[in-house]
């Protein structure tokens, strides 16, 4: 973050204090940034609220949609980023929109400024034809059941879901295993020829302790025991009896070898 820059505090669910957000927006317009579906937790920021506020200060709002393009509504913000590969795109494109031009310093060559160089052109209509094909947006409502038909389970068998009392998307959930090490769920998974990763899958495989789980307050020995999943549109209930049932065997194994 630039020295000027404010980071803002979430509760247990991982949302944002909008008292926070408000005291923050007393002095001078500014640039607000939030990532309206958390790629960790799947948590869902309350948008309306936000940009509620910001409007009212004569502030802008940027938002991180990557998690949410695709899937559910984005918002009236002033700034939206998406990229292409979280709805069923290629890797490599993405997009900014922006409501106003005005409110950008053009600093490229192409374009009145705005574009550096040859844009990507396979890529942009890879992402479109994703888009356009509904496949994310059209799934949802399956995979809302499939997850709460997962989330059941988990918390059967005594496991946790990370960020519970807030609304989340269907297509990202985080789980800890108490007393099971997130890299050893990991390796079992693998071997059972399940893909999950532990925080965000662009960070997995550092296994550095994950900052939104700190931020939440989530212990740290709760945080080392959980693990992300994620739904595409071909996810069905084979899959989730799958993941369920290599978890049991997981947990068992665990719990064996600590008799």
């Amino acid at each position: 973050m630039g020295p000027d820059a404010q980071a803002l505090d979430v509760d247990t669910n991982g949302l944002i204090d909008l008292s926070a957000l408000e005291g923050a927006l007393g002095g001078a317009p500014a640039l607000v940034a939030i990532q309206l579906v958390n790629n960790e937790t799947g948590v869902i920021q309350p948008i309306e609220r936000i940009q509620d506020l910001v409007r009212s200060a004569g502030s802008l709002l940027l938002c991180d949609c990557a998690q949410a393009a695709g899937k559910i509504a984005l918002p009236e913000a002033d700034f939206i980023v998406i990229t292409s590969q979280k709805f069923g795109g290629a890797p490599g494109s993405g997009a900014l929109l922006v409501r106003d031009l005005s409110t950008l310093e053009p600093s490229g060559g192409q374009e009145r400024g705005y574009r550096r160089g040859t844009e990507n052109l396979p890529g942009i209509v890879g992402m479109a034809a994703a888009l356009e094909s509904h496949a994310f947006l059209e799934a949802m409502p399956r995979l809302n059941l499939l997850r709460e038909q997962l989330e059941r389970d988990i918390v059967a068998a005594g496991g946790l879901v990370i960020g519970e009392g807030a609304p989340r998307i269907a297509t990202i959930g985080a789980y800890a295993m108490p007393g099971v090490a997130s890299a050893s769920q990991l390796v079992q998974f693998d071997l059972a020829g399940i893909s999950v990763s532990a925080g965000s899958a662009c960070s997995s495989g550092s296994m550095k302790p994950s900052r939104v789980l700190a931020a939440m307050g989530v212990p740290a020995e709760i945080a080392g025991s959980t693990v992300r999943v994620s739904f595409g549109p071909d996810t069905n209930e084979d899959n989730i009896n799958c993941f369920l049932g290599e978890r049991r065997r997981i947990a068992s194994r665990a719990k064996a070898q600590a008799a």
